[in-house]
């Protein structure tokens, strides 16, 4: 907060305070900053799919993947788009993945989900000559002592 301190009552002289109050563009930019954190992760996965935990290193590719969920129905989503059967299936493929079968594609399955439902969309992918077939997994929780 800026102010002017004067020396007596009669030798008051107004001078233009030059000083800028930033301490409310400061609170702005953190509550900004808060609010992109908590909104992030929720923008990322489409369908809710619970998610196995293992340990492994991320991929890293300059295209994002083609994300394929099988949800715990057993129905099959290219992305956000639910697909009927092989053939929705290697349709929505083919128009994202734009008959590029070099691009990777990640198999998201739920966990309770049999797991031929899982491998059964793998072979239809693999079938179709896309070769970059990944599952995706959680990391589990580190303990802390």
């Amino acid at each position: 907060m800026a102010f002017a301190l004067r020396k007596h009552d009669s030798e008051f002289e107004s001078q233009p305070i030059a000083d800028i109050n930033v301490t409310p563009l400061v609170d702005v930019m953190l509550v900004l900053l808060i609010v992109f954190m908590v909104a992030a992760p929720l923008m990322t996965s489409g369908i809710p799919v619970d998610l196995p935990k293992i340990q492994a290193k991320q991929l890293n590719d300059q295209k994002p993947p083609i994300v394929v969920s099988v949800d715990a129905n057993g129905g099959f989503f290219v992305d956000k788009k639910e697909v009927i059967g092989a053939d929705g299936l290697l349709a929505s493929l083919n128009e994202n993945a734009e008959n590029n079968k070099d691009r990777r594609i990640h198999v998201r399955g739920d966990k309770s989900v049999a797991y031929g439902r899982i491998v059964e969309a793998m072979g239809i992918i693999n079938a179709a000559g896309y070769a970059k077939v990944a599952l995706v997994s959680e990391t589990p929780a580190t303990k802390t002592r």
